[in-house]
């Protein structure tokens, strides 16, 4: 189940950034389940990561190797999260590194591992490790959709997005995937995210620009409240392109560039929640006039996460008292509930502390029986916004994750 038309996008080679996948069989035969990225000699690279304080193994060897070593090789695996799995977890991420180093004559800190899958099982790095020379061998320019759909654990469709921007009178592309269905919540969301640029661009911009795109797109993100142990999202600039260095983030190259990765983080974090599991709904939460940043957000979260508003929506209800006891518990504090106004999509709910004298019950069931929803919410109190993506709570989605491990 999942909401709108995604279909995957023709994605132009990122010059610099080579990908294989293979199948391995770590949960399902008949499928690839691992995935490489090779990048080009001078590439810098860098991410963000779960804050879970379970981070998986692999996290934990992405964070030392990142800080070692410029990186030149991703290896991403699904269908095990090598998460929650002590000591020999950690020795078995550093086993696929070192793997891929032999096969690939660079240092092991130059390998970074990432997994995604059941929590708690040992990693079959055995299995991996087979398939490793085959990926060195094969990797090549185009094979994005291979490389989406590698990733895929409970998703239902691969998620690309593409775009290019000029910079220096040069053509910079900019290519992201990601996976991620369930356990979506900000901090980051649980998924799997990949952009490569053929841009130049120094180490610490690049970071900055990690950090930037990642807060406006897969941390405004939630389906369910739950952050996953191994979530990432990863930065990757070829240098391939022949744009002027961006080492300043206050310069125009940095801004257009800023712009592309942001649009494409936004897009692969919408179309993870267009697909989360069970997913009938896409729902905007759109909170407008708050003094500050923290409590726009503390009310959007409240509404996101209140599974009340979220199996209302599923059943296509306009309950509207549930969101607005939502926003009455987020803890915003001295909050005025006469100046806050409730939108459902462009109906008005809510105004002057009740019900809104122009607004029907038909007028909230057209809005709620559609498939794309907006919540906006005007605290009147300030000139803050925020803005979440979030789903509904269907019985699809206690099904999936009932079943998950079987």
């Amino acid at each position: 189940m999942a909401v709108g038309d995604y279909p995957f996008p023709s994605m132009p080679p990122v010059a610099g950034v080579a990908i294989a996948t293979a199948g391995a069989g770590i949960k399902k035969p008949g499928r690839d389940d691992v995935l490489l990225f090779a990048l080009a000699p001078g590439s810098t690279v860098a991410g963000v990561f779960t804050q879970n304080a379970f981070c998986a193994a692999p996290v934990k060897v992405c964070r030392e190797h990142l800080a070692q070593a410029n990186a030149r090789y991703l290896i991403v695996n699904s269908g095990n999260a090598n998460a929650c799995t002590g000591d020999l977890g950690y020795q078995n991420a550093l086993t696929v590194c070192a793997s891929v180093a032999q096969q690939a004559a660079v240092a092991r800190a130059q390998v970074l591992p990432f997994s995604t899958g059941v929590i708690g099982e040992p990693l079959p790095v055995e299995k991996i490790i087979a398939v490793i020379p085959e990926l060195c061998q094969n990797a090549q320019e185009d094979a994005w959709e291979r490389a989406a759909r590698a990733i895929m654990t409970t998703d239902t469709r691969p998620k690309g997005v593409t775009r290019q921007v000029q910079i220096d009178g040069v053509t910079v592309t900019v290519n992201g995937i990601a996976k991620g269905a369930g356990m979506i919540n900000p901090n980051m969301a649980t998924m799997l995210g990949y952009i490569a640029t053929d841009a130049t661009i120094t180490a610490d911009a690049l970071q900055q620009l990690a950090r930037e795109s990642a807060d406006l797109s897969f941390n405004r993100i939630t389906i369910d409240g739950d952050t996953s142990t191994n979530d990432a999202c990863m930065l990757m600039a070829s240098g391939q392109a022949s744009n002027t260095t961006i080492a300043d983030v206050q310069s125009s190259g940095y801004a257009i560039l800023r712009s592309a990765v942001v649009e494409v983080a936004t897009s692969l974090a919408q179309a993870i929640v267009a697909d989360g599991e069970g997913a009938t709904k896409f729902v905007t939460i759109d909170v407008t006039g708050g003094a500050d940043r923290d409590e726009c957000l503390k009310v959007a979260y409240a509404v996101a996460h209140s599974p009340l508003i979220k199996t209302a929506l599923f059943a296509s209800d306009p309950n509207w008292g549930r969101i607005v006891a939502a926003i009455g518990y987020a803890g915003v504090q001295n909050l005025d509930d006469t100046a806050v106004r409730v939108h459902l999509n462009d109906v008005l709910i809510v105004e002057h502390g009740g019900r809104a004298a122009t607004y029907t019950e038909a007028q909230g069931q057209q809005v709620m029986n559609g498939d794309r929803i907006t919540i906006a919410i005007d605290l009147g109190r300030g000139d803050s916004r925020e803005t979440l993506w979030t789903t509904d709570l269907s019985y699809e989605y206690v099904r999936i994750n009932a079943d998950y491990r079987t």
